[in-house]
């Protein structure tokens, strides 16, 4: 493992030179650095590839595959960085099995600083990057409707990149010399805006009827150039972000999130085929975490998610894991508790990955989807929403349970009528028998049975719950939920490195910003760290991360 990471710090280097500042889009000089590290593979230049509409097609695809980046092919360790060896831990689905770093690193919350800047990179110079380049070739103008997709793409990315670390600079990115960085509050409403503007040319294109000169379904690597499930994305996503700012904004969050909800507007994700997911297609290509999984065995199932879908008898576990092969656990599914002494690899090698090859049809493959957004989880956003007494179209109960059958059916799973009646498991206690200081108690005692008896904290707690369960294994967006709501109710770190910067109970809200920002832009990141409001590190909160309860 040292000899990989090693490896891809040395390939990516010239990559560093400039790229996390934002400059890299706008001083010729950074201009020229990012001509030099972005060589298109097919060998010719940007001007060489507007014919055709081969620009638009480069461009547009590599947005895409850079929100959970495999947007160069082979060697993923872009996205072990970018967010599997943080949101993906912290969330509780996974844990590494090894001891990256001697020892010290983000899974017992000593934060790396060469790993802790790829989230923001790749957000500016594989996704940002190529949104500059559509609009610098003339697409917003030329077809309006692809750049409306380019813009849900180019939110999708930037809204993970400021629940990651904060304060980003956004809304001049492209547009000055210099590197401002938004609050989150403005940067939010930005969010609302460009939603607003890319649903309007989107249904301008669909009532004209006018069709694009070129296949865009052979562009569009999420849903074939199929508008109008951009359209129920669009809204989904809204409603996504409505529900992140409840806690800070209520009255904005209603609003956004009616909007999204209002089925004049072109309704909501409801179906698993109409999940947003990436393809993983194209010589080279493959999924990152299956890779990371299974060629690397650089992850493993966490012990938070072991505990919940265990103490269920859950029947996605088996959809979700293989089962552990080690000797004091094999043929159970074992998880690794985060922050637990990681100095034995071979130990904790085989405790459970994902499912790549237990029974007769796994779940993930090299080429499997990479999963951002799913029907079930829109169910459980208007369940919340419902629950709040919002104008949602139906009950929380009801869209509480759609969102677990939803999520059945996703997984193929079975009928989920008799998990959703269960009203009698509870989460399980953890137990490594390698290592006894590990073990843990249940926190939680929630069961899955809606009680609308129940108060709106039990209520919430259970959905947020279910929604967790149901949005594996897109980390990220667990960890923002959980910093959000506090649940679910997840096992603290076994060993605290941070120097008490992050309290172990509240545990990790941030990423710290990159050192190249530091170097390369400390003016603006200084006023981006007054907007964050407390100390560059994995203890602040963000913005929409407050203390006050959620009702």
């Amino acid at each position: 493992m040292k000899t990989k990471f090693n490896r891809s710090i040395h390939t990516n280097k010239l990559r560093l030179l400039g790229a996390v500042c934002l400059a890299v889009l706008t001083t010729s000089s950074c201009k020229k650095n990012f001509e030099d590290i972005n060589t298109n593979p097919i060998g010719v230049s940007d001007k060489d590839l507007i014919s055709d509409y081969n620009d638009l097609k480069f461009f547009f695809q590599q947005e895409q595959r850079a929100i959970i980046n495999f947007s160069g092919g082979g060697d993923p360790n872009s996205y072990q960085l970018q967010q599997n060896l943080n949101a993906d831990i912290f969330s509780g689905y996974f844990m590494a099995p090894n001891a990256f770093g001697g020892g010290g690193n983000n899974t017992n919350y000593f934060m790396k600083t060469g790993w802790n800047g790829e989230a923001f990179k790749v957000a500016y110079l594989n996704v940002m990057a190529n949104v500059v380049k559509l609009k610098n070739n003339g697409i917003d103008q030329a077809y309006p409707s692809v750049w409306a997709v380019s813009q849900l793409i180019k939110v999708t990315a930037m809204s993970r990149l400021t629940d990651i670390y904060g304060p980003i600079p956004y809304s001049t990115v492209g547009l000055k010399t210099d590197n401002p960085y938004d609050s989150q509050k403005d940067i939010y409403n930005k969010f609302f805006a460009e939603l607003d503007d890319a649903q309007a040319k989107i249904k301008a294109f669909v009532d004209a009827g006018k069709p694009l000169p070129f296949k865009f379904n052979e562009f569009d690597l999420v849903y074939g150039g199929n508008f109008d499930s951009w359209l129920k994305f669009s809204n989904s996503l809204r409603l996504r972000l409505a529900l992140r700012i409840v806690k800070i904004d209520a009255a904005k969050a209603r609003l956004e999130a009616e909007k999204a909800m209002n089925p004049t507007n072109g309704g909501l994700l409801s179906t698993p085929s109409q999940n947003m997911s990436v393809k993983v297609t194209g010589a080279g290509f493959t999924n990152p975490l299956v890779y990371i999984s299974s060629k690397w065995n650089d992850i493993r199932m966490g012990a938070a998610i072991e505990s919940y879908l265990s103490g269920y008898a859950d029947p996605r576990l088996p959809k979700y894991f293989d089962k552990a092969t080690g000797a004091t656990v094999a043929g159970t599914y074992k998880g690794i508790r985060i922050g637990s002494d990681m100095s034995d690899r071979e130990t904790y090698q085989g405790y459970s990955v994902i499912n790549v090859s237990d029974g007769s049809s796994p779940s993930f493959s090299l080429s499997s989807p990479v999963q951002l957004m799913t029907a079930a989880e829109v169910y459980f956003l208007c369940a919340e929403a419902a629950l709040r007494g919002w104008s949602a179209g139906g009950s929380a109960q009801s869209f509480y349970e759609s969102g677990i059958k939803t999520s059945f059916e996703q997984w193929k799973a079975g009928d989920a009528s008799s998990y959703i009646g269960n009203n009698t498991n509870k989460p399980a206690g953890y137990t490594d028998p390698r290592n006894a200081a590990n073990n843990a108690t249940a926190i939680a005692t929630t069961t899955v049975k809606w009680n609308e008896a129940a108060s709106n904290e039990e209520k919430l707690e259970k959905i947020i719950t279910q929604k967790w369960l149901a949005v594996f294994p897109e980390g990220l967006e667990a960890w923002s939920e959980y910093r959000r709501t506090g649940y679910p109710k997840l096992f603290p770190v076994v060993t605290n490195s941070s120097g008490g910067t992050i309290d172990t109970d509240i545990q990790i809200r941030r990423l710290p910003y990159p050192q190249n920002e530091y170097d390369t832009n400390a003016a603006e990141l200084n006023k981006g760290i007054q907007l964050l409001g407390g100390q560059d590190n994995g203890g602040t909160r963000l913005w929409w991360d407050v203390k006050k309860g959620n009702f």
